[in-house]
């Protein structure tokens, strides 16, 4: 079992770098056809300062830990078990190419079900630009699976 001290742990901030180079590749990889996505001029005209972030894409970014598997390592859990429960987003305004946005997550809940068969660990991280606005939350939920062979 998880121990259930490790809520509330948050893990060392890290900042990246948001690059177009990367939101133009992320906008072809997943069939963005706005050029708001990968024109800054259209993006421009559309009345942005510079290429907006996809929603998605600070999944991408929060990779960008200096450790992405801090929080497994952590908790001491066997990614062979490991399943992707649940991903959620909640924003308070856009980003752009060129902001250096702040990653703090922490960890929210830890919890199981089927009589301990699988755990739930609930991630929050939230994620602020280099004025210390607040861009979003980012919500994942890692399953841990008992009783399975890896």
């Amino acid at each position: 079992m998880i121990d259930r001290q490790y809520i509330g742990h948050t893990m060392p901030a890290f900042e990246v770098l948001v690059e177009k180079g990367r939101l133009r590749f992320f906008a072809k990889a997943t069939g963005q056809t706005d050029p708001v996505y990968s024109d800054e001029a259209a993006a421009r005209a559309a009345g942005h300062p510079a290429l907006p972030v996809p929603p998605t894409f600070l999944f991408c970014l929060e990779m960008e830990s200096p450790d992405p598997a801090a929080i497994r390592n952590l908790l001491g859990m066997d990614y062979r078990k490991l399943l992707h429960g649940e991903q959620g987003f909640t924003f308070h305004r856009m980003a752009y190419a060129g902001d250096v946005l702040r990653f703090e997550q922490r960890i929210e809940d830890i919890y199981d079900k089927k009589g301990g068969a699988l755990e739930f660990v609930v991630r929050q991280t939230r994620v602020s630009n280099q004025r210390g606005e607040h861009v979003a939350d980012l919500r994942a939920v890692t399953v841990l699976r008992h009783g399975v062979s890896a």
